[in-house]
């Protein structure tokens, strides 16, 4: 995407970038577009929105949703669907296009004007009639309350196509030899056409009948035309004005109760205008040549912002209400162009809007790289102001612009000692910049200080990757800045995951510390080490860490444990606690009696038990007793179940009372059925 800032106004070339060419494989195209930075930038808004070779028109449908264009070689046309982003149909077509119309709302209807004069008229499944005009045709127009197609050419007549009953009409005749253009008034269907004498001729299709004449020449005679200038455009942008666009550059406005016009526009280069469209928001005027399109105000005429792109200009086409438009041109693309502050972006292409929000906020200066920018007294003391008007020199703003090779050849013949001087300068930064300090403070951002802290030592070092170029840091990497900005992406380091790989990075650190260490005595340790027999230090002390790390490692690991299960017993014994508490009743006065279970009706039954019964109970449960020459021995014992264990023998449980609470006995179904007799030895038992 290419930006541009004409007279204050952002223009977003949403077509510019390198294309790729066709006989590439898919393989080569796909590898291109990830190595190239040009193609990761590239905004591709319709894929494939080109042409083999030229793009002669483009129309947009009435309901928005397709974009129709038409080009050659070899001739076609193409649909686009908006919604998709990508080509609907493409159709191969006999000729040339000089022009086409879209009848219906989208794409089911439309009728193209051929340069061998014959017209085609497609459907939704595609060519649907063919017929052929008696002489060259070079705009046509359709008139929807009768039906008619209007075709006007290379002939004094006017041809009328009526597309309900299937044939031709009577010709209205014209004053002209020749007609160029024409267009029908979309508030009360007055039918303009355009003639090669420099005369727009009204029309009335209700009576057939010429309602004016309007001689270009004679209502303007202070206007510079040279002679009886050509009409090639014609525009209507309500029901009172009209824009007439003649072969020598110029527009003229028009109210139709009037025969002066209200405003002539010069585009200063003497070509045909091309076409004209009025917008409604701004009130501004679009107009195009071959050359170069000028936006500018209708009332005034004062300009606007204007878009040259480089190649020949054919046909122009807004979309509805938008600043988004397209240009057919003598290339293979189909310019794309939005503008912002003439509306907003269309609503299948929204994000441009964010888009240029986000440009606008970081916005940059507008720097050409091949270019020089230069005053009036730059030019007077390099000689050069003989250049003015040149292709060499170019005019802009205050100054002008100039190639940047030829400028550095210009001020080298002039300036032969400024090396010399470029040279001193040089030196004397240096020296300024060795004389400062070389002790600097290094500021710490507030997030992982220890981080960013450890990255700072990691800078001196050169870190390079597989293919050999160096990493950049981290810190100096915009896209981790909120690393060290937003207190969310702050380490814990009470965290489970860091505690046990914290022993591995204090490993790192210290090999780290140690390898800057062993480079600042690598000397003295070849010179210590006796020839053939290196030190055997580095692999004792290599050893001794990594059991150290190990040991570190394993400690961690069983205090995160010890952890787990101190936090595991605090739960049971806050559920324990947390639940409801149940109270015997002593007093059995009040009416009712306490229940008890059997467990608990053993309990008090043992509590009412002496010592020795007791005792004499337990000893056959879990106990051995064991006689020696010095006394006797008696240990007891009991058997005590993992978690594991305990947690399975939970979840039966709990799905066994849920069985059984879900579970519904047949037994009211069965206690119907008749029991089958029993039988043993052939004879009836049961």
């Amino acid at each position: 995407m290419q930006v541009s800032n004409p007279n204050d106004v952002k223009i977003y070339n949403l077509s510019a970038g390198k294309s790729l060419p066709e006989w590439l494989s898919e393989r080569k195209m796909r590898k291109l577009k990830k190595d190239n930075i040009e193609f990761q930038r590239k905004i591709e808004l319709i894929q494939d929105f080109d042409m083999p070779t030229v793009s002669h028109r483009v129309k947009v449908t009435k309901d928005g949703n397709y974009i129709c264009t038409v080009g050659t070689y070899k001739p076609r046309v193409r649909c686009y669907d908006v919604h998709q982003l990508s080509i609907k149909f493409e159709r191969g077509l006999d000729a040339n296009v000089t022009q086409f119309i879209i009848l219906s709302d989208d794409y089911s209807k439309m009728v193209f004007l051929h340069d061998d004069r014959y017209i085609e008229i497609h459907a939704q499944g595609g060519r649907y009639y063919r017929t052929r005009i008696p002489k060259f045709g070079r705009d046509l127009d359709f008139h929807y309350p009768t039906c008619d197609l209007y075709m006007v050419g290379v002939s004094d007549e006017i041809y009328r196509l009526n597309l309900e009953q299937g044939r031709f009409l009577a010709p209205l005749k014209t004053g002209a030899e020749e007609m160029s253009c024409c267009q029908f008034n979309p508030a009360h269907y007055l039918f303009a056409c355009g003639s090669k004498q420099g005369t727009v001729e009204c029309w009335d299709p209700r009576t057939r009948i010429k309602t004016g004449v309007l001689d270009i020449y004679k209502t303007s005679p202070n206007t510079e035309f040279g002679a009886s200038p050509e009409v090639t455009a014609i525009k209507f942008r309500d029901a009172l004005t009209m824009a007439v666009g003649t072969q020598t550059g110029h527009i003229l406005l028009y109210d139709l109760r009037s025969p002066k016009p209200l405003l002539v526009k010069d585009h200063q280069y003497e070509l045909p205008i091309k076409n004209i469209e009025f917008n409604h928001q701004l009130d501004l005027v679009f107009s195009m040549d071959t050359k170069i399109l000028k936006i500018w105000e209708r009332n005034t005429g004062k300009p606007y912002t204007a878009i040259e792109p480089g190649s020949g200009l054919n046909d122009l086409c807004l979309y509805n209400d938008t600043g988004l438009f397209f240009m057919a041109n003598e290339a293979p693309k189909v310019l794309t162009y939005f503008l912002p502050a003439l509306g907003p972006a269309p609503r299948w292409c929204s994000f441009l809007d964010n888009l240029t929000e986000e440009l606008e906020e970081s916005e940059s200066l507008v720097v050409y790289d091949d270019y020089k920018f230069v005053s009036r007294q730059e030019l007077d003391e390099m000689g050069l102001t003989h250049l003015i008007g040149s292709n060499l020199v170019k005019a802009y703003m205050h100054g002008f612009f100039m190639d940047l090779r030829f400028y550095q050849k210009a001020k080298a013949l002039n300036q032969p000692f400024a090396y010399e001087e470029y040279k001193k300068n040089k030196i004397k930064d240096k020296i300024e910049s060795e004389r400062k300090s070389r002790v600097q403070i290094k500021k710490l951002p507030q997030v992982n200080r220890d981080l960013a802290e450890k990255f700072l030592s990691e800078d001196t070092e050169k870190i390079k990757d597989r293919k050999g170029k160096a990493v950049p840091n981290l810190l100096k990497d915009d896209r981790f800045s909120a690393m060290f900005n937003n207190p969310d992406f702050q380490i814990d380091k009470s965290a489970h995951e860091y505690r046990l790989v914290n022993p591995l990075i204090t490993k790192l650190d210290k090999s780290r510390q140690k390898k800057i260490a062993d480079q600042k005595q690598i000397s003295e340790q070849f010179n210590e080490e006796v020839e053939g027999r290196p030190s055997e230090d580095d692999s004792s002390s290599s050893s001794d860490d990594d059991r150290t790390t190990r040991i570190e490692m394993k400690k961690q690991y069983r205090l995160l444990k010890q952890e787990e299960r101190d936090k595991k017993n605090v739960e049971e014994v806050e559920e324990i606690i947390s639940k409801p508490k149940f109270y015997e009743l002593k007093d059995e006065s009040q009416g009712f009696k306490v229940k008890l279970s059997k467990e608990e009706k053993r309990k008090r039954r043992e509590m009412k038990r002496s010592l020795a019964e007791r005792l004499e109970l337990e000893s056959g449960k879990d106990s051995s007793s064991v006689s020696k020459s010095v006394g006797n021995m008696e240990m007891t014992f009991k058997l005590k179940k993992n978690e594991k264990q305990e947690f399975q023998e939970k979840a039966q449980k709990y799905h066994m009372d849920e069985r059984k609470e879900l579970g519904r006995s047949a037994k009211e179904i069965t206690s119907s059925f008749k029991k089958k007799p029993k039988f043993w030895n052939n004879e009836r038992v049961q």
